[in-house]
């Protein structure tokens, strides 16, 4: 069976050589993540000449993503690298301090203490560490320790219940975003934002660059809960970043919000990746915790796009094992998947002709129980249309354009071909897309298939057309 989710995998130090980037192909890997909070340019350059070199001698499709830091609230870093908070004894948070010591600590993130105000309570380290404030005085903040242990150089700083002013992108994030262009990602991420504007900037300054990447909004601020609707208007997909949503919001709160965030993704058309510890453990250890495997498990069957591996391949031990394992899970998950494509469709309403088609085919494809949906697209819309609905189908989305190949790698249930489109002439088109598909080893004859494609040809939405054909045969009346 075909995995329909898709694995994005982060790069690091395990797994930047050639062998381990093959192998991570191999494994199954769809796209790749270069976080830009580590690294320079040219690292990010390099591995990305690295990928796409590994991807073409295995023949497969992979996009890679380009991840921005976003602002960095941070602690900042003590003379002996770290110290021991003890609850109930007082800390000071101080934004003029160069090297910490057991008193205090400085701050990255300068205008911290005019977010913050008495009775605020602040977590640390991912919520390791819970700080109450009890006064601000300039740039320090005085605190009181509520939950003790071990504090290190540059952990990170939430505000319970959010409301940090921070913006989105930093001077850092819009020269990563011009860097991004360069390499030529096919995704971009946008750490902490919080509104639709965060959005637009971005995708103003990705343009600007000359970039046509797909724009992905972190969802990681209560605020950005507030918003959601808004942002995923401004967005081409979300990525559930559970980790510091977890630490604004509250742990228990997340897998509601999870279920909820991606089922409005879907229903918008946009895409979706759930992201963070997803299998941890396998830092360490070659096998994922039971736990690891349902949670991977329940993203897939909520309808994520994509599940996201961090630490897990950028520097873990066993970074292939990690995408075997995680592979595997999908698969299981897709197999008990329900599909209910009459109920999802009841409620729908179609104004575009392009979109009205791509119904069409799923629904057909569903009820004829066809071996597979052949959507010829310039710019992929059809076949993210078609992935929104599980109709139990896969869809193979035939392209000549390389980027819109490269974006599809994120769309679930949705295998990306390219195509050659030397002519006009549709019925030549269409028979060459049952070759490729022939060649593949996808159809064979006698299968029948469902195949769409629009006119005149090459026209970006123009997808106005649904043929029902049984391989090798004419097409059906």
């Amino acid at each position: 069976m075909s995995r329909h989710t898709k694995i994005v995998a982060t790069l690091g130090p395990a797994s930047s050589s050639t062998e381990v980037l093959e192998s991570l192909v191999a494994a199954g890997v769809d796209v790749v993540r270069m976080n830009f909070s580590h690294g320079a340019a040219a690292d990010h350059q390099e591995r990305a000449a690295k990928i796409r070199a590994a991807a073409a001698k295995l023949g497969r499709t992979v996009g890679i993503l380009g991840d921005l830091q976003g602002p960095k609230i941070r602690v900042g870093r003590f003379a002996e690298g770290k110290t021991t908070l003890i609850a109930g004894a007082p800390f000071i948070l101080d934004a003029s301090c160069a090297l910490g010591d057991d008193a205090r600590v400085g701050l990255d993130y300068k205008e911290l203490p005019k977010d913050v105000r008495h009775g605020d309570i602040l977590l640390l380290d991912d919520g390791r560490l819970k700080l109450q404030v009890e006064a601000v005085r300039g740039a320090e903040i005085h605190t009181r320790v509520l939950v003790g242990g071990e504090l290190s150089n540059n952990k990170g700083i939430n505000r319970q219940g959010g409301g940090l002013t921070a913006p989105a992108l930093t001077a850092k994030d819009m020269d990563d975003i011009k860097t991004a262009a360069q390499i030529g990602v096919d995704f971009v991420a946008v750490s902490f934002p919080k509104s639709a504007a965060d959005m637009y900037m971005a995708r103003q300054l990705l343009r600007a660059a000359g970039s046509q990447a797909v724009l992905i909004a972190k969802i990681e601020r209560v605020e950005a809960i507030t918003n959601l609707e808004e942002i995923l208007d401004a967005s081409d997909g979300i990525m559930v970043a559970r980790g510091d949503l977890a630490v604004e919001v509250g742990d228990a709160t997340v897998p509601a919000l999870q279920k909820k965030m991606i089922r409005m993704a879907r229903d918008r058309n946009k895409l979706t990746i759930t992201a963070t510890q997803m299998m941890e453990s396998m830092i360490h250890s070659p096998v994922p915790t039971r736990a690891e495997v349902s949670d991977v498990a329940n993203a897939v069957l909520d309808g994520t796009d994509a599940v996201m591996l961090s630490a897990e391949t950028a520097s873990g031990k066993y970074p292939v094992e990690t995408v075997e394992s995680m592979a595997r899970v999908c698969v299981e998950a897709e197999r008990s998947a329900e599909v209910t494509l009459d109920r999802e469709f009841l409620d729908r309403v179609f104004t575009r002709i392009d979109q009205s088609v791509a119904m069409a085919a799923i629904w057909t494809a569903h009820h004829l129980k066809v071996k597979a949906i052949a959507a010829l697209t310039q710019s992929g819309s059809t076949a993210l249309w078609m992935s929104r609905l599980n109709c139990g189908v896969p869809i193979y989305a035939l392209t000549p354009d390389a980027g819109s190949v490269a974006r599809m790698a994120l769309y679930r249930e949705v295998y990306p071909l390219a195509m050659t489109q030397q002519h006009t002439d549709r019925d030549r088109l269409l028979a060459e897309a049952e070759a490729l598909l022939i060649e593949r080893g996808v159809v064979q004859d006698g299968d029948l298939i469902v195949l769409t494609i629009g006119e005149p040809i090459g026209t970006t939405g123009g997808t106005n057309t649904l043929k029902i054909v049984r391989v090798g045969e004419h097409a059906l009346p």
